[in-house]
């Protein structure tokens, strides 16, 4: 039985020193855990820098982008726009790179006006940005400027009737003509 006690005693002995020692094993643990959680806000902070700096540099290429087109440099406005988009990825103000391209394309005073290729940027706006506000005015553009291609169309129709009936005019008059010499 002096056995069992000494065990016992050993026991209570390891019991005790576990419990003295726990305190520094946790405060190790906690530590070790404050600079998991320091690493994690570091990282955090860093990320939130790069945002802060991308977006002033695309809010640069915004305003840039506006100049050019406010001067006429269509083609140096679509660059600028083009860089945006490249830059943004799925993220705004990608969303008003697009839309700037479709505008850009559907311009009056564009020498290289393409509507489809204008229709295309609208159509790729309201698909990959279906939540942007810009995306309610891209489909409004859309409906506009294929009402005015088919109107397009149907005046070209139309100008083809008209030289037609022209020529045709043209015959009977010169048939007219013959039978009355």
């Amino acid at each position: 039985m002096g056995r069992k006690r000494t065990r016992a005693r050993k026991l209570i002995y390891f019991c005790v020193a576990g419990l003295i020692l726990l305190p520094y094993f946790g405060c190790a643990l906690l530590t070790e855990n404050q600079k998991v959680e320091a690493r994690k806000v570091a990282v955090r902070n860093e990320e939130s820098q790069r945002k802060e700096e991308t977006s002033k540099i695309l809010s640069e290429h915004l305003l840039r982008a506006r100049k050019l087109l406010e001067q006429r440099d269509y083609d140096g406005s679509l660059k600028e726009n083009q860089r945006i988009l490249s830059l943004s990825g799925q993220n705004p103000p990608g969303d008003e790179a697009l839309f700037n391209m479709g505008l850009l394309y559907a311009h009056f005073g564009n020498p290289k006006k393409d509507n489809g290729r204008s229709i295309g940027f609208f159509r790729k706006l309201a698909k990959d940005y279906p939540y942007s506000p810009l995306a309610v005015q891209a489909r409004i553009w859309m409906g506009i400027l294929q009402e005015n291609e088919k109107l397009n169309q149907t005046i070209q129709k139309l100008n083809q009737v008209i030289e037609e009936s022209k020529k045709v005019d043209i015959e009977i008059e010169e048939k007219k003509r013959e039978k009355a010499k």
